[in-house]
């Protein structure tokens, strides 16, 4: 049945032209309104009003439904954030593995309930602190980890075994050093809890991953998910990227896009390997950016959740109910802070979290003043922290679950943007697969036009940014402290690398590293080898090399 019909709705029809023949005429003829045309972010044309005419055709049950029943529109958990908030997850990493473990000590004591793990440019690439490529890089924007000695050091007095843990890199070496700290912990595979982020189909486009060839990076990484697909029930083993998407530029239905495109990409790799999509399904995670509209970021999350699961359910035939859903982690958009007048960045920040509220994200990183300058100061991510707490137990609007479904632009826009995604995805499917379009260079082309275009009417001032085109300042003193990184915390970071070289057994390194190129060299999944490379105090950049000529 649908939610308006018949007379009702020729009603509204009517009475909707007389208001604007009537009201609305007077108005306009004579203030008329600020702008020609209202758009929302990714250029989507805003009505004046919406209506019940706007979602007349609309099926309550089948396309919007109740919450925890499928399409998911309304969110996957029937009680929403009534029966448990989200995760307040602070990314973190910096200068050195010590620091980064006081750092994270300070977060749960603030009230952290989740760990957030970001890495530094050469442990992204897989390069040690001491290569010279590395030179001025290490510790800049993530914590440095060359070898087992590291990860030990950040979750020194950590229980890894009882808190959710997201580790955000590609590539098997970090991993194998996480699960290898578990194994000297004796803590069971089976109950460590998080995510490994792991799109290395997103990172090669976005971050520019790319130390090796984009079919290699592919293989790994489904090594890594069909290893922890069978031995880690409660691990995230990817986490499809739809983030770093959106800060390169990308409209909200691309993100939204491009990031399943990755998702539907693996899936098929998974289930060419002879696994059920239903054994691997529920273990997939996505991470989502949440800029600065707030209406098209709240309606992002339902059309991607609705979506999904029609994906799963209609295109792989996926059974399991828990396949369907949609578990995505939200970050506020880095690439909307600005360095002029940053406290500015605070009430964005706000704006973007309640947004990522309302759309039901299950874990939340909200970013601080401070990072167009530099990574956080402990004040500053203080304050980023207290603004998911100020929402969560101070502002009522977990008290009802999906409190924004039913409103008529909501409804329209969710709708819209789901299709424009799904008209995306066909595209993507066309030209072979994802990995085909991001290696013939057509998805980046669709970014790079979106961001030009953004780029463009900033310039021109049709959109307004408050700080950069409009309400300047002329004298913007800094009000708040910057972090800054010690240099001398290379030099200590590569100090370190050398002692466990030397201190470390060579013949092991040397038979594990051997054991890793030949599982490599015969198109074995080589992610138990990385493990085993790991407890040998292997370096991130050995363990690499000893895949070069992988085969699969």
């Amino acid at each position: 049945m649908t939610m308006y019909a018949g007379e009702e709705i020729e009603k509204i029809s009517k009475e909707k032209e007389k208001w604007e023949k009537g009201p609305l005429k007077l108005v306009l003829d004579k203030w008329g309104e600020e702008k020609r045309s209202f758009e929302t972010l990714s250029g989507k044309e805003v009505k004046r009003l919406y209506t019940p005419l706007d979602i007349s055709n609309k099926e309550y049950l089948e396309e919007i439904n109740f919450p925890g029943s499928y399409p998911f529109t309304r969110g996957v958990l029937p009680t929403g954030y009534r029966g448990k908030l989200w995760t307040r997850r602070q990314v973190t990493g910096f200068a050195t593995p010590e620091e980064t473990n006081k750092r994270l000590k300070y977060l749960q004591k603030e009230g952290q309930t989740g760990l957030n793990i970001v890495f530094d440019l050469p442990t992204h690439n897989q390069l040690d602190s001491d290569n010279p490529l590395c030179e001025g890089e290490v510790g800049k924007d993530g914590v440095p980890v060359d070898t087992l000695r590291d990860v030990e050091v950040i979750f020194d007095g950590i229980d890894i075994g009882s808190i959710s843990t997201s580790i955000i890199t590609g590539g098997p070496a970090v991993m194998s050093m996480f699960l290898a700290l578990a194994q000297k912990r004796n803590i069971p595979f089976n109950v460590l809890r998080g995510t490994l982020q792991n799109d290395a189909v997103s990172l090669y486009y976005t971050v520019n991953f790319r130390r090796l060839p984009l079919q290699t990076l592919y293989k790994l990484t489904v090594d890594v998910v069909e290893y922890c697909v069978k031995e880690m029930p409660h691990w995230n083993p990817i986490s499809f990227i739809g983030y770093q998407i959106r800060e390169k530029g990308s409209t909200a239905a691309q993100e939204i896009a491009f990031t399943f495109g990755s998702a539907v990409e693996y899936a098929n790799a998974l289930i060419a390997r002879g696994l059920n999509v239903d054994d691997f399904a529920p273990r997939f995670s996505f991470f989502f950016n949440a800029h600065n509209d707030f209406f098209e970021e709240v309606c992002k999350y339902r059309a991607a959740r609705r979506l999904w699961a029609r994906i799963m359910k209609d295109r792989f035939g996926a059974e399991n109910p828990l396949s369907w859903l949609l578990r995505y982690h939200v970050q506020t958009a880095g690439c909307s802070l600005t360095a002029q007048q940053p406290m500015n960045n605070i009430i964005r920040t706000t704006i973007q979290a309640l947004a990522a509220v309302l759309g039901g994200t299950h874990s939340l990183h909200t970013n601080s003043m401070d990072e167009a300058y530099a990574l956080p100061s402990e004040t500053a991510v203080r304050v980023a922290l207290r603004t998911q707490q100020i929402i969560a137990h101070e502002s009522g609007v977990t008290h009802t679950v999906d409190p924004l479904g039913g409103s008529y632009f909501i409804e329209k826009l969710t709708d819209d943007l789901e299709e424009e995604a799904r008209s995306i995805i066909e595209k993507i499917d066309d030209q072979g697969g994802m990995l085909q379009a991001v290696s013939e260079g057509w998805v980046q082309k669709q970014i790079q036009d979106a961001s030009y275009a953004y780029k463009k009417d900033i310039e021109e001032k049709k959109r307004l940014i408050v700080g950069v085109n409009c309400f300047e300042v002329e004298k913007d003193e800094l009000p708040i402290e910057i972090l800054k990184i010690d240099p001398s915390y290379e030099e200590l970071q590569k100090k370190n690398l050398v002692k466990v070289r030397e201190q470390r057994d060579e013949k092991m390194v040397k038979d594990s590293l051997d054991r890793l190129h030949e599982a490599a060299a015969t198109g074995e999944n080589v992610f138990p080898y990385f493990i085993d490379a790991s407890h040998t105090y292997a370096s991130i950049e050995e363990m690499m090399k000893a895949c070069t000529g992988i085969k699969g």
